[in-house]
């Protein structure tokens, strides 16, 4: 695989012929909505096909898996274009295997809403170990409060994927509680209600298990909130299910801050299966312009956290979207607007802004002006991806996990199916 990043008066047909393969091929494989227009500093993704095949009357995509070896699942991660669907012609060619070796494998958790438009869904759970489905809440008594997920789960199982249902404090104003969460940790009979009612819910809308997700928890519910998160583990164990936890970013043991002390983070990985760490939103929408995901305070946080819980129990999140800032910036009064990774590179196309990359916190950003006012935009591209995937396979985490995957960005998929392979699991 090939990052190619775009120089002034470069065209897709230059690009193209320097790696011997096709403009169609590159437009198809990074959905450039325009092939005929780029801007210098844009990411172009070169996939090096190894082995290809051409269908024939007649093949369906079990066959062509069984004559090669491989799988219908290796053929949808392959074959983006496929959609994730068994739809194949005479004439199509799909690649087999690509030339390079794997660096290795991959868990791979996405966040998704119920209300996920179901082509983007069934595009991404080739490339998914678990499907996050964010969120349940619970009421004052502990009765996880209702929601439907049915479809969802059945479509994730169809993919070998393991459906996670996402359990938070947030209310209706769409906040974390931190007192909601205090009072069902500090109230036994309210913790065995939603036992009872998680139980249900799991079973009955076909979840594997459950993803944990209190923030703002109050700083002394620390040591209660690892015992709840190893009693839903209690539970859940005999029936085969997985309980993951969610972490703050932390850098420390000592780290102060309401979102970072209850989130002990040794206490939280002997009490789950695994955890995830929430490793985005340094740039967020009322900071100042930077990063989402700066990968030098990236790589601070999954430091400490596997100098206290095994690698292999770590995902380490990456975000799949960006922010545009108006400036000039004025703290308590600015709100960035988030928008999705392709979206960023379409509108530095549309706008004539160059985009350039921090090394350091190895991540693209531009600006440009509308309206007589100047605007600020950091978001990921092919290069940030690789640099994130790399941290993680650095540091030998378990996998990944993307918030979100409600907005499809093909590179994202494109470079984490060529570097690794991904975990399914039975």
């Amino acid at each position: 695989m090939v990052i190619h990043v775009v120089r002034p008066g470069d065209s897709l047909y230059r690009i193209a012929q320097a790696y011997g393969v096709s403009v169609q091929y590159l437009a198809q494989q990074n959905e450039l909505r325009d092939p005929n227009r780029l801007t210098p500093g844009q990411t172009i993704v070169v996939p090096q096909p190894a082995e290809t095949y051409v269908v024939k009357r007649g093949d369906t995509l079990g066959d062509i898996a069984a004559k090669h070896g491989t799988s219908v699942i290796s053929l949808w991660q392959n074959n983006p274009q496929l959609g994730g669907t068994d739809r194949i012609y005479p004439g199509q060619t799909l690649t087999i295997a690509f030339a390079e070796p794997k660096l290795g494998t991959l868990a791979v958790n996405g966040y998704a809403y119920p209300n996920i438009d179901q082509r983007i869904l069934r595009r991404t759970l080739p490339y998914l170990t678990y499907l996050s489905v964010f969120s349940y809440g619970f009421d004052a008594s502990g009765r996880i409060i209702p929601q439907n997920a049915e479809l969802l789960t059945k479509m994730a199982k169809q993919y070998g994927v393991k459906p996670l249902l996402v359990l938070t404090t947030l209310g209706e104003d769409g906040q974390f509680s931190g007192e909601r969460a205090h009072a069902l940790l500090r109230d036994p009979r309210a913790r065995g209600v939603l036992l009872e009612s998680l139980d249900q819910v799991l079973a009955n809308q076909g979840f594997a298990g459950v993803d944990i997700d209190f923030e703002y928890i109050p700083p002394e519910d620390d040591e209660v909130y690892a015992s709840f998160v190893n009693e839903v583990r209690t539970r859940l164990a005999p029936q085969g299910m997985t309980v993951m936890v969610a972490l703050a970013p932390k850098t420390s043991a000592e780290q102060r801050g309401l979102l970072y002390e209850a989130h002990d983070y040794r206490a939280l990985g002997a009490s789950a299966d695994d955890v995830l760490l929430m490793t985005y939103e340094w740039g967020y929408a009322l900071s100042a312009p930077m990063a989402v995901a700066p990968i030098d305070k990236v790589a601070q946080v999954v430091s400490f956290a596997t100098s206290v819980v095994p690698p292999d129990k770590i995902f380490m999140g990456i975000p799949n979207y960006g922010y545009d800032w108006t400036l000039p910036y004025v703290q308590g009064r600015s709100r960035a607007r988030s928008l999705g990774n392709v979206q960023a590179t379409e509108q530095a196309i549309q706008v004539g802004a160059p985009i350039q990359y921090d090394e350091t916190a190895q991540s693209p950003h531009y600006n440009y002006w509308r309206e007589r006012a100047e605007h600020e935009v950091w978001f990921e591209d092919a290069r940030s991806i690789r640099a994130k995937l790399a941290l993680a396979g650095e540091f030998r985490l378990r996998g990944v996990s993307i918030w979100n995957i409600m907005r499809y960005f093909p590179q994202l998929w494109l470079v984490l199916n060529e570097l690794y392979n991904i975990e399914k699991l039975d």
